[in-house]
């Protein structure tokens, strides 16, 4: 385990004045039995307990960087949370362009590969499946009834048939409009989809002709559209062209390829106090094998690196993708600016619970998950990674949002971890990796991975161990969302309805 355990907490960083619990605390123990600091009062796994005098207005340190400011005199042993630390960020920042050596380093892990679908264009899918797009709410039933009765007629030949429900596409204007569009081409060309069908209703906002022109030409081939209201029988209409998509992909067989050829998207949601130190560094190794292989790794939720951004900037690898960087996140504090909150307002009710007092705190543990990989560039929302290396991609940090656009960005795996546990899954197949064991062993059905054990185990072999089954995944082997039927879309909704 990464940092200094003296007993049952742990302080990441020599420079940090507080630890973390690993396991819960009762008032009089010494967690951090190094320091000799007793507990104060009781508190619970993931939470920080001070390790020196902190005046008021001093930093707290975790993760060694500031993660806050003291609003009271901490004493040694007391429990530091919302109740005496806040957050010190604002809606400015200065940004310097000081590249760093982030070199990941030597690849740790034997080359893996999967078995994947490789498509026309030498793009490889982890799946062989349909989906069907609606253009707007209004047809999102017909598209689920087709998905259902398509996918029992043909049950074996694809890897299954899903509809992506949503309620825009009408009654919306401008980048509104823009971002629906975008969001929904952007996932009709993902290869995981052997044949898509766009479905409109004909009078909405988003119209088929204009979602098109955003495919381009040589991506279309395995796209249909209809028009629900131009024809008399749109269910049996979409039936057939389903059935028309499924002879045209149902023989695809899987090939061996390299972990270069995947594109994992990385991110979390209801997060602890320990998803800095367990999960999220664990999949920071996972950012780490796939880019030193060749492949692509995506990191998004741009509000959940306020306070650890510079960080990233400094892996930028050129002059421009750093201006890009700082125009994206001075972009994003901006949007809350405008809508009047502050740039601060986050954790959520759960991350507090588990922990995390502010949002610096946050970030620096949810940056982790992009490794030491380079940051080659930056992309807008529905925007595609195709760059091997680390893409910052522009999405809120809501989960189902963020998760989505990754998949829309190209991500054939999506790594999501959490302390609090969640069963969404979405397009592409997601892997739920908890922070700690007890969330693990509570929730059976949802998570597909223990990250607690590198709390006694260490990294190495749990990295070993998710590496396996990424590859397994990617090679057709379900997530636990996927044998729950969990696969949902959100778009991100940014301006006025008519």
């Amino acid at each position: 385990m990464t940092g200094d355990r003296g007993g049952d907490a742990i302080r990441i960083h020599q420079a940090d004045n507080v630890a973390t619990a690993v396991v819960d605390i009762a008032a009089g123990d010494t967690p951090f039995a190094r320091s000799g600091v007793r507990a104060a009062t009781a508190l619970g796994r993931g939470h920080k307990i001070a390790l020196a005098p902190i005046a008021r207005g001093a930093a707290v340190v975790k993760y060694g960087f500031p993660i806050g400011v003291a609003t009271a005199d901490i004493a040694p042993g007391d429990h530091v949370h919302s109740h005496n630390l806040a957050t010190a960020l604002t809606g400015g920042g200065d940004y310097r362009y000081a590249p760093a050596d982030c070199d990941a380093g030597p690849e740790a892990h034997p080359a893996r590969g999967f078995r994947g679908y490789v498509r026309a264009d030498g793009r490889v899918g982890t799946r062989n499946e349909i989906w069907i797009l609606p253009t707007v709410g209004c047809v999102g039933n017909l598209a689920a009834r087709v998905a259902r009765i398509a996918g029992e007629r043909h049950k074996g030949r694809v890897d299954g048939v899903h509809a992506f429900k949503h309620p825009f596409g009408c009654s919306q204007l401008g980048d509104d409009l823009d971002h629906t569009r975008a969001l929904l081409a952007a996932l009709a060309q993902h290869p995981n989809a052997g044949g898509i069908l766009i479905v409109g209703l004909g009078c909405e906002s988003n119209q088929l002709g204009a979602l098109l022109e955003l495919i381009p030409a040589e991506r279309r081939a395995s796209v249909r559209t209809l028009s629900a209201q131009a024809v008399e029988d749109d269910e049996a209409a979409c039936l057939a062209l389903v059935d028309e998509l499924i002879a045209g992909c149902a023989d695809a067989p899987r090939r061996d390829v390299p972990l270069s050829k995947l594109v994992l998207g990385v991110k979390c949601g209801g997060s602890d106090g320990l998803s800095g130190l367990t999960a999220n560094p664990l999949v920071g190794r996972m950012a780490d094998a796939v880019a030193a292989a060749g492949g692509k790794v995506v990191l998004t939720e741009i509000p959940e690196i306020f306070g650890a951004e510079q960080l990233l900037m400094d892996r930028a690898v050129s002059r421009a993708v750093f201006d890009d960087t700082v125009a994206l996140v001075r972009d994003f504090k901006q949007y809350f600016i405008r809508h009047g909150e502050p740039v601060s307002e986050n954790p959520s009710p759960g991350n507090i619970a588990g922990g995390i007092t502010t949002l610096e705190e946050k970030s620096l543990g949810a940056v982790q998950k992009g490794g030491k990989v380079p940051l080659v560039d930056v992309r807008r929302y529905g925007g595609e990674a195709t760059l091997p290396g680390l893409t910052l991609l522009e999405a809120p940090g809501n989960d189902a949002v963020s998760s989505t656009a990754l998949a829309a960005a190209g991500a054939t795996i999506i790594l999501f971890t959490t302390g609090r546990g969640t069963p969404l899954g979405f397009p592409a197949p997601t892997l739920k990796i908890a922070s700690n064991s007890a969330l693990a062993e509570r929730k059976t059905g949802w998570i597909d991975f223990d990250a607690g054990a590198v709390l006694d185990a260490g990294f190495d072999s749990a990295a070993d161990a998710l590496l396996d089954l990424i590859a397994a995944t990617a090679s057709g082997a379900p997530t636990k969302a996927e044998a729950n039927e969990e696969r949902d879309i959100a778009i991100w909704k940014s301006g006025v309805t008519l």
